[in-house]
């Protein structure tokens, strides 16, 4: 469970998500959501709050591409994607991390 913060007196505790890649249980703000929308299209959800499938993944290059080889991101978003679409979901994470940097 996520490290709880007392706010005005009550626990709140902090939301979980594991990566579907190595299986690391994060904060969800330190991952990054991958969706498939009911469209097919496959992207990355900078909100989080896109209809459709998601997978969280590490903020991590590397992890999305050991993902990759190994199919992890296929199978929890359950469609196959090709490696066009792989290297604008690196594109769009490096996106994500810029901007969450400022």
């Amino acid at each position: 469970m996520g490290d709880g913060k007392v706010a005005g007196g009550t626990t709140v505790k902090t939301p979980m998500r594991t990566c579907c890649v190595c299986g690391t249980s994060k904060p969800k703000r330190e991952l990054v959501r991958v969706v498939r929308t009911p469209e097919g299209d496959v992207h990355v959800d900078a909100r989080g709050r896109e209809p459709g499938r998601g997978a969280y993944v590490c903020a991590d290059e590397l992890c999305l591409e050991r993902g990759r080889k190994a199919r992890k991101l296929d199978r929890a978003l359950k469609t196959s994607i090709d490696d066009d679409v792989y290297e604008r979901i690196v594109g769009d994470l490096k996106q994500v991390l810029r901007e969450r940097s400022l």
